[in-house]
């Protein structure tokens, strides 16, 4: 048995009076008021109730304001009452508190001091208070005008004074009076479909806000105030009363609010103020609070905040089917005569609804047909609420036996391959819980959240948006957003494998073990069971299996080396493997998170693409060849130049001092520009500096030719990053005696290429200045954002040697920081080793990069030089250092 929950505190009114009477009355209510708080927080458990402590916080304050009125003896004629929140008897520890002073007339010179007195003595005890002063008639005008004072006066509770003045401004404020039901539900629907578009209509927000964002508690508010202005009557329990809430629906809604109060409780307490978002820091130490603690395969804040998402997101069904439920009774939608469409569904007013209440129980099968019906007649506009009610009452028919029976496994793979409605029917089965309850697995990582800034939604949530992604390449009217993927996507002989793949990437995610192979376990079993065909199942399975393969390749492995392209090709196979791939990466990690999607990373897949293309074209049996590669990239960047006016033999004469390295590294265009810019050089100037556009959006190219210093990687990458760019990728190559070509890609900060002439400018004239300043004063100003301080990496070095390249390549995860680069610079310039190509990657708080090194002697690195590299960099790199 559970201990009981403690006894609310009281404030005491003997000793409020007591304090009250006292000279310096204001010091000993605070302290009164003080101690009372105390006692509240003591009191709180996310274990018990926490009805009674926001009722009894609201109750104290109602004697303090009762207290403090008498004190400055306003008139009888005039009313103090609590509005919104606190009307309701409801008050968090750090809540404002709305009051209204209610006076039957304008109000004199004395009663403005004695109302501007008890405002001041308020203020002075510490309290946010929120107030107006208006007449019954002045509160029937205000609220006229605005929705959300109406609403506030709907709940208003009279505290002291005048009752006559208060029966008289809730007359003028009544439905008979302003806003009747129809015109209340409208404005209050206007005004969620605003605070929902704020929130970008979605509860799953990294950081989100538990009482305004979608399923939080304003929803289940809104619920309550459009039926009270109906039924006079604003509590859920008398909702169910009424009959609008089913038994189960109100324990629904209770639980879901019982949850979101205590977190808002919480919340306040460990802020000191009112907060309604849950921030990182307070995720982490509310799910310690609660109760949660690390699993194997789950951190604690990932439980509790999968807790919330599950809670917010069943609200905010809720809300969506409660309030149409709500429109159709207001405005009589359910009239006209209906269209039948077969025994279980009709048409009414372009609605489809069920022709009975036991359509889903006597044939459960309707609980699949019903999104094929919606994907097959367009002419279909939504769902009957009263229906969607029954989808959720009967959705549990949705059992083993019923997954088992061929034609409900028919039913799906036909919603799956249907030319139209695809994602959106998807959609609104997670939405009616359906989706879970067919595919239990997907039930499994619903709301399910990884703590970190990369993963920016739930994992129910992204593989939506991958299903998204990859039916947007199918549709020919989204064909200029990827056309590449377009096109691929367009001519797949199946691409419900797509679909299925990306439905299945990370279904196993949580359940300990690699996800990967675990979800690729469970797409074969589906898919055999669905119908497909031995080799389509394992060609699913090979796709989740793989599903991170491409990426990888493309960000940490050196996609220039014919080697890494043939071992991928290898692995790979045949071109259906690989345009299959393709499209499942660009939708996978364009659906992790839109922010950390650019032109670079589309242009690296592409490139990736492109590059085992042309070998498988090319035959298994007959890899790429190094000397091939070079050949034909000097031969089309010869034509380039050639086109261009420029002198074949002082190109060749040039290119002499270039080693194989640069003709691998770079391809013919750069190679082109990189020669123009050498040949056309101030043999004076130091440093030769250049900047160009990439035709294909991949970036903007930095070109800088120097000295052979091993300093240089780290000034210009403090450089560029003072000047607020990313740099994602970085090629270095010795070009003759001392003489060194760096190339670095850079982005905007927010992933955006450089399109601005007066700022490539500033970018070149910027870097020369600090090129010849002096080393030691490249030191990166830059604050680390909030939400990057709350996570640490420790770095984690890896090294390997490149087969066949006697070089090494090293992989450094660390906490992403002002001048990471540039201080990773400094220990290749402390150790004298040459860096030669960089890929860099930023996934969120943490930084991923992958450097290729050798010594000074051109050598991969010893044993011992990897570890000397290896303390260096934990040193440097340790977070907060």
């Amino acid at each position: 048995m559970s201990a009981r929950p403690p006894e609310p505190p009281v404030l005491d009114t003997r000793a409020l009076t007591s304090a009250l009477a006292q000279p310096n009355a204001i010091q000993h209510v605070r302290e009164l008021l003080d101690g009372f708080d105390t006692e509240l927080a003591a009191a709180f458990s996310p274990k018990h109730p926490i009805e009674p402590l926001v009722q009894a916080r609201a109750a104290a304050v109602d004697a303090l304001l009762r207290g403090i009125w008498q004190q400055v003896e306003l008139p009888e004629h005039c009313a103090l009452v609590a509005v919104g929140g606190f009307g309701r008897g409801e008050l968090h520890p750090a809540s404002d508190i709305d009051i209204l002073i209610l006076l039957s007339e304008a109000p004199s010179g004395t009663i403005e001091q004695r109302i501007e007195r008890f405002l001041t003595m308020l203020w002075d005890i510490g309290l946010e208070v929120g107030h107006s002063v208006r007449t019954p008639d002045e509160c029937r005008s205000e609220a006229e005008a605005d929705v959300t004072i109406a609403t506030a006066l709907m709940e208003s509770r009279l505290l002291i004074g005048n009752p006559e003045c208060h029966a008289q401004m809730q007359a003028l404020t009544s439905p008979d009076s302003i806003w009747p039901a129809r015109d209340f539900f409208t404005a209050k629907m206007k005004e969620q479909r605003g605070r929902h578009r704020r929130f970008n209509d979605s509860a799953y927000r990294l950081e989100p806000n538990i009482k305004e964002g979608p399923g939080g508690l304003r929803d289940i508010q809104n619920i309550a105030w459009v039926t009270q202005r109906h039924f006079q009557s604003s509590s859920l329990s008398a909702l169910a009363s009424h009959g609008f809430l089913t038994e189960d629906e109100f324990q629904r809604l209770a639980e879901g609010r019982q949850l979101l109060w205590k977190i808002r409780f919480a919340l306040h307490l460990l802020f000191g103020r009112r907060e309604e978002r849950l921030l990182f820091d307070a995720q982490l130490k509310l799910a310690k609070q609660f109760g949660y603690s690390d699993s194997d395969s789950n951190l604690a804040v990932e439980q509790f905040m999968q807790t919330y998402y599950r809670t917010v997101m069943e609200l905010s069904r809720l809300n969506e089917m409660l309030l149409e439920l709500f429109e159709e009774e207001l405005f009589e939608q359910n009239g006209g005569e209906p269209e039948p469409l077969n025994e279980r569904f009709q048409l009414r007013n372009g609605i489809i609804e069920i022709c009975h209440d036991k359509v889903f129980e006597e044939q459960p099968s309707a609980l699949l047909e019903i999104f094929h019906l919606l994907q097959q007649r367009t002419d279909i506009k939504g769902v009957s609420p009263s229906t969607i009610r029954c989808i959720r009452r009967d959705r549990h028919l949705i059992d083993d036996e019923f997954r088992q029976q061929p034609q409900h496994r028919e039913l799906f793979m036909q919603i799956l391959r249907e030319p139209r409605g695809v994602t959106h029917e998807f959609r609104r089965m997670n939405r009616y819980g359906v989706l879970a309850r067919y595919l239990p697995a997907f039930g499994q990582i619903t709301g399910r959240m990884q703590f970190d800034l990369f993963h920016a939604y739930t994992v129910d949530e992204h593989t939506l948006m991958v299903l998204s992604n990859l039916r947007r390449f199918a549709l020919p009217r989204y064909d200029e957003e990827f056309p590449v993927c377009s096109k691929i996507m367009q001519a797949l002989p199946k691409p419900e494998i797509a679909y299925l793949a990306g439905l299945f990437h990370d279904i196993a995610k949580g359940r300990g073990g690699d996800h990967s192979e675990l979800g690729a376990e469970d797409a074969e079993v589906f898919c055999l069971e669905h119908g497909l065909s031995n080799y389509d199942a394992r060609l699913v399975a090979w796709l989740v299996r793989h599903h991170l393969l491409l990426s990888v390749t493309a960000q940490k492995k050196d996609i220039a080396d014919p080697e890494v392209i043939n071992t991928f090709a290898g692995t790979v196979g045949d071109h259906l493997h690989l345009d299959y791939l393709y499209l499942l990466t660009v939708a996978d990690v364009r659906g992790t998170n839109p922010e950390l999607w650019n032109s670079w990373k589309a242009r690296l897949f592409r490139d990736l693409y492109e590059a085992t293309h042309r070998a498988l074209n090319q035959g298994l049996e007959n890899p790429l060849d190094r000397e091939e590669l070079i050949k034909e990239t000097k031969d089309e960047a010869i034509a380039l130049l050639a086109s261009q006016a420029v002198n074949t033999e002082r190109v060749l004469d040039l290119w002499n001092s270039l080693n194989d390295e640069y003709f691998l590294q770079h391809v013919p265009g750069e190679i082109a520009w990189h020669t123009r810019s050498l040949l056309s050089a101030n043999k004076q100037e130091s440093i030769l500096l250049d900047m160009r556009r990439e035709n294909d959006d991949g970036g903007t190219s930095v070109f800088l030719a120097g000295r052979d210093d091993s300093s240089l990687f780290g000034q210009v990458t403090a450089a560029l990053e003072q000047l607020g760019l990313t740099v994602v990728a970085a090629r270095i190559v010795v070009i003759g005696p001392e003489q060194v070509i760096h190339t670095y890609t850079v982005l905007e900060a927010d992933g955006s290429t450089i399109d601005d002439p007066q700022r490539e400018q500033h970018i070149l004239a910027t870097l020369q200045q600090r090129l010849n300043a002096d080393a030691n004063s490249m030191r990166v100003q830059r604050r680390t954002p909030r939400q990057m301080r709350i996570f640490t990496t420790e770095p984690r070095i890896s090294f390997s040697v490149v087969p066949n390249r006697e070089r090494t390549a090293m992989e450094v995860v660390a906490q992403d920081m002002p001048g990471l680069l540039s201080r990773i610079g400094s220990c290749f310039d402390a150790l004298d080793i040459r860096l030669q190509n960089a890929k860099i990657a930023t996934i969120g708080e943490r930084a991923e990069d992958v450097f290729f090194m050798t010594t000074s002697a051109n050598a991969a690195l010893t044993p011992e030089e990897e570890e000397q590299l290896r303390s260096l960099l934990e040193q440097k790199l340790a977070p907060n250092s």
